[in-house]
């Protein structure tokens, strides 16, 4: 049996964006060309909302998907 994910544009987006703002949270953390309050600031902020919508993301995700039978 093969799985298959199906993803809507709008789920697709979701799961794009989640993963953008926690690398682009962590980038900021790991820079050092902005001043490190506001950097510290925003990148935390991009990493916590990355990491709290990693869930529903990866449930949306699993929730899509189906089993498909392939005959041998």
């Amino acid at each position: 049996m093969n799985t298959t994910f199906t993803l809507t544009p709008p789920l697709f987006g979701f799961v794009v964006a989640t993963r953008a703002a926690l690398a682009f949270g962590l980038g900021l953390l790991l820079a050092d060309r902005i001043p490190e309050d506001r950097r510290r600031t925003v990148g935390l902020t991009l990493v916590a909302i990355g990491a709290a919508t990693t869930i529903p993301a990866v449930m949306s995700v699993l929730g899509s998907r189906r089993q498909e039978r392939l005959d041998r």
